[in-house]
């Protein structure tokens, strides 16, 4: 099998515009989560959330594009852009037909969506702009990556709620290791902070009012983020032979299904992916220094995922660092766990651990060092993204420092 290595990094989310701004306020545990400012945003209960703020979507794309490009699409071409900039690769001749594009999403266009329900039915037109279904597909903005760098490899989207883009990740992942792709570009983009959006999570009551305070026991509930994270997998020899720069190698991946539950997340599940994740990487479960949790800030996922932490490192788990960087973007749906991926990327190059912000009182059901309110310098050679779905669908990557 292939070694498979990330050479470049892009994002746009609460947090920055970029890396090195998301990083950086990582490092100092600032919170971009805030009041939103969307239409009609006075009808809503949760006003609240990890906004991409003073966006102006027409400094960056023509009028053409934009008619095209709901905003998910647009995150993720920004994230696309700062990747491959970084990475160095123009996608020619075999490069370009053997590299592909695997993205994670899972609501797909929701504001065109939002605002054709409003053209259709509150105001009551007949007709709406004719790219409405290629602007809102799910796979938009897979395709227009592919279309953008001259990807002819395997192009295609992963919907599967909040794991999307960790199953995209790591089918990238697979992708690449096989041999039958020589780089992918992967990662996953959202953006559901619109009226309809925000108004469908509020009937779920798992949303918080004030603040995301995972693992806290006070903690009341997640807050939805937005915002897309996009990275350069390529195969460790051909990003060698260039001399490209490494940020870490992805060394091991699993997947489950709780198989029980539509929204209860299931311990046997989430510790089935954990484990499968370290055996796939195969390294032992003590050389795991960091997990980037899916920590989601409700009271169900945050007390199951470190019982199924417990039950994979048993006392192992007590000397490992885990926090959440929902506390300081929000959950980003399906696009989360790309921009969550950029914190194990800090922790393995930079020996940065993000902290989970928001900490105010010990939970006994989750007792881990979830590395509370302020980063943390430690040199960590190894480290997972967990990422746990609605349905009981669950995926974990595994990266090492190179």
């Amino acid at each position: 099998m292939k070694r498979v290595v990330i050479t470049g990094a892009g994002t746009i989310n609460a947090l920055g515009g970029d890396v090195p701004t998301t990083l950086e306020a990582m490092r100092e545990g600032r919170c971009g989560i805030g009041e939103i400012t969307i239409r009609d945003v006075d009808r809503l209960a949760i006003r609240i959330g990890g906004q991409v703020r003073d966006y102006d979507p027409e400094a960056r794309f023509n009028r053409q594009q934009l008619a095209l490009y709901d905003r998910f699409t647009q995150f993720t071409l920004i994230a696309a852009r700062e990747a491959l900039a970084q990475s160095g690769l123009q996608f020619t001749g075999e490069l370009s037909a053997k590299s592909g594009v695997v993205l994670g999403n899972s609501g797909g266009g929701m504001n065109t969506l939002d605002d054709n329900y409003r053209t259709v039915y509150e105001e009551g037109k007949n007709r709406v702009h004719p790219f409405v279904v290629p602007k809102l597909m799910n796979n938009a903005a897979a395709s227009h990556v592919s279309m953008e760098f001259n990807l002819k490899g395997p192009s295609f989207t992963v919907s599967t709620a909040c794991a999307s883009s960790n199953h995209a990740m790591s089918q990238a992942f697979q992708l690449v290791r096989s041999g039958m792709s020589l780089a992918m570009i992967t990662g996953g983009s959202e953006s559901m902070l619109c009226f309809g959006g925000v108004k469908a999570w509020e009937g779920l009551r798992v949303m918080s009012k004030d603040a995301c305070r995972p693992f806290s026991a006070n903690r009341n509930g997640m807050v939805q983020g937005e915002g897309a994270a996009i990275y350069v997998f390529e195969e460790y020899e051909h990003a060698r032979a260039r001399g490209a720069e490494i940020l870490a190698e992805v060394i091991g991946f699993a997947m489950s299904s709780d198989a029980a539950d539509i929204v209860m997340p299931s311990k046997q599940g989430a510790a089935r992916a954990i484990a499968g994740a370290v055996a796939d990487a195969g390294i032992n479960p003590e050389e795991v220094g960091y997990i980037n949790a899916h920590g989601t800030g409700t009271a169900a996922n945050d007390k199951t995922e470190c019982a199924a932490v417990a039950d994979v490192f048993g006392a192992h788990a007590d000397r490992l660092m885990m926090s959440s960087t929902k506390s300081m973007h929000g959950h980003c749906i399906g696009g989360t766990g790309a921009v969550e991926l950029l914190a194990c990327i800090m922790a393995l190059r930079d020996g940065v651990v993000a902290p989970t912000i928001g900490y105010e009182e010990p939970d006994p059901e989750c007792a881990l060092d979830v590395v509370p309110n302020e980063a943390r310098e430690a040199d960590v050679s190894v480290a997972l993204s967990n990422a746990f779905a609605f349905g009981g669908l669950n995926s974990v990557l595994a990266l090492r420092k190179v």
